[in-house]
């Protein structure tokens, strides 16, 4: 696969998974931490704002492809 279009398509992939991303979290946060402390939102939300990049790291080594030699 070429490199631009393998670029591409990470790219759409990268913001496709923060949009979704976004609304799960958010969707959870909003139904479980309604009458939660200010700390649970914070853990929860400091937690979830960092999570979001381990499936971006495999979607952008992807994106690098297999070393040059």
């Amino acid at each position: 696969m070429p490199v631009r279009l393998r670029k591409f398509i990470g790219t759409i992939l990268i913001i496709v998974l923060v949009a979704v991303y976004a609304l799960v979290a958010n969707t959870i946060a909003v139904a479980t931490l309604g009458n939660a402390p200010w700390w649970g939102h914070l853990l929860y939300f400091l937690l979830t704002g960092l999570l979001w990049v381990l499936p971006a790291m495999v979607i952008i080594k992807w994106m690098a492809g297999p070393p040059q030699r």
